[in-house]
């Protein structure tokens, strides 16, 4: 890379030439190689795009495995089931048959569309097995010939092409090229690259970098099965800190631990807001809480992926947007009957505490056990002491610390939107970053603050995927899916046939 790349916004082949990079042509290139990727690719397979017009550059091996180790350090192993509904499948862009009908044929139990009937008034929610969701992503990706488009390796940056187009440049693996770099040349750009990282309570990272203590204190998204692991051998005392869907899961793990091993486990909670009651701005958007938490079956209401909630925030721009994000957002977790009765379970014998507080600092003792310093509202301040912390507050959020995102924003002509990620279009163009007939697109995480909010799921990836492939096929890139291409289609996938 020369002074004179690095520090200009639109290259020109010659540019790229000089430099002596090579340099390969492919019309779309998608960036991340997540869920994310995985749906768009497999959206333009069944619109008819050969697997020669388009790569996927990764630095994993397969598009769940990023998702599969979050979900099982943070509790949820592929026996467990995820928080998803039973239409939105990442293999299967019909949404037919969903998972419930898939897992009451297979197991021959139609109690999975039982509960789909009576969610959620009689019943919990209906969610898929992670192992399910899984399985099905690998039959879907070696119908598709996902890995003939996979290259493996670690994007750099996206530069504008002058002419039309971009530059994506892309560190390969060591040894897999002669060369440090390698230039993509492409017409369509698409990044899905997920969350840039763990995001740490600042009190916590302090704790961790001034003692070098990586053990006692945790962030749920890593591994952290030792702590389970200690407290099978001895009693001990675990902080949890955070309200959401993670918050919940690691409960129910600690839980499940206590009463399968008849263990004396101690369960300290720590809520920064907690939650009493319904609350909500108005009354046709509140919402059910207690204890602390506040319940919601899924991270948005559903009406956001198909409903009022969708159709009006495509109207709405700046301050209006951000206020209507304000109104749905906050942390929740769903409702599980299970775990309230182990909650009940655990105030009545006395082993689960939580209370409200904002912790100012966290110090060792002389024991080597940990004192968490924590004012209540009314100022007074608690130090209870436990043997370990589990941070399950979520991941890194802002865009800037991820360095394709980054560069972007610098020389890209991205720009933050009212949530302070990136501005797209209703299409997923993002917002500034045109060059000739050329478009950049981008879905997932980074996208939240847009015209549509459920963006962080799997059916917001799926919406994000068709607005994508429809934009494309309006540009002439691919054909249209009109209704006797997507019956065919839906055929070859039931069966298992190639696109």
């Amino acid at each position: 890379m020369t002074p004179e790349l690095l520090g200009t916004a639109e290259w020109t082949d010659q540019m790229v030439a000089q430099a002596g990079i090579p340099m390969h042509d492919i019309p779309f290139l998608s960036i991340g190689g997540g869920i994310g990727s995985f749906v768009t690719v497999d959206y333009l397979r069944i619109y008819g795009v050969p697997t020669s017009q388009m790569r996927v550059v990764s630095n994993i091996d397969h598009p769940w495995q990023t998702y599969e180790f979050l979900t099982r350090v943070s509790q949820i192993p592929r026996p467990e089931r995820i928080r998803s509904d039973s239409s939105s499948r990442p293999d299967n862009i019909w949404g037919f048959p969903s998972y419930a009908l898939e897992e009451a044929w297979r197991e021959k139990n139609l109690r999975h569309l039982w509960q789909v009937l009576v969610e959620p008034i009689f019943d919990d929610y209906w969610t898929p097995r992670a192992g399910t969701v899984f399985r099905n992503m690998e039959r879907e990706a070696k119908r598709i010939r996902y890995w003939d488009m996979l290259v493996k390796g670690q994007v750099r940056m996206v530069r504008k092409r002058v002419g039309g187009g971009y530059f994506t440049v892309v560190t390969p693996p060591e040894g897999a090229a002669p060369t440090k770099r390698v230039v993509f040349r492409s017409r369509f750009v698409h990044i899905a690259v997920g969350y840039p990282g763990l995001k740490y309570l600042p009190d916590l990272q302090e704790f961790r970098q001034k003692y070098g203590d990586y053990t006692h204190v945790v962030n749920a998204y890593e591994p952290h099965e030792h702590v389970y692991e200690y407290l099978k051998t001895r009693p001990g005392t675990v902080v949890i800190r955070g309200g959401g869907i993670v918050a919940s899961r690691v409960l129910q793990r600690l839980f499940d631990d206590r009463e399968k091993y008849n263990l004396q486990t101690q369960i300290i909670h720590i809520f920064r807001t907690f939650v009493t009651g319904p609350h909500g701005p108005h009354i046709w958007m509140r919402r059910k809480g207690g204890d602390g938490w506040a319940y919601q079956g899924f991270n948005y209401p559903k009406s956001v992926w198909g409903g009022q909630l969708k159709a009006e925030m495509r109207k709405l721009e700046g301050e209006a947007r951000a206020k209507k994000y304000k109104e749905m957002g906050g942390t929740n977790t769903p409702y599980r009957r299970r775990w309230q009765e182990q909650m009940r379970q655990g105030r009545a014998g006395g082993y689960y505490h939580a209370f409200q507080g904002i912790v100012e600092k966290v110090e060792p003792t002389p024991d080597g056990r940990l004192v968490s310093h924590v004012r209540s509202n009314d100022g007074t301040i608690r130090q209870p002491v436990s043997d370990f912390i589990i941070d399950c507050t979520g991941l890194e959020a802002d865009i800037a610390e991820h360095r394709v995102f980054a560069d972007l924003l610098e020389y890209g002509g991205a720009y933050r939107n009212p949530l302070g990620r990136l501005e797209v279009e209703r299409h997923f163009e993002v917002k500034g970053t045109a060059s000739g007939d050329g478009a950049l697109y981008a879905s997932g995480s980074a996208t939240l603050g847009g015209y549509f909010p459920g963006v962080d799921t799997f059916l917001g990836l799926q919406i994000a995927a068709q607005e994508i492939a429809d934009d494309l096929a309006r540009r002439g890139f691919c054909r249209k899916l009109g209704p006797l291409r997507s019956t065919v289609q839906w055929f070859k996938w039931a069966f298992n046939k190639p696109v």
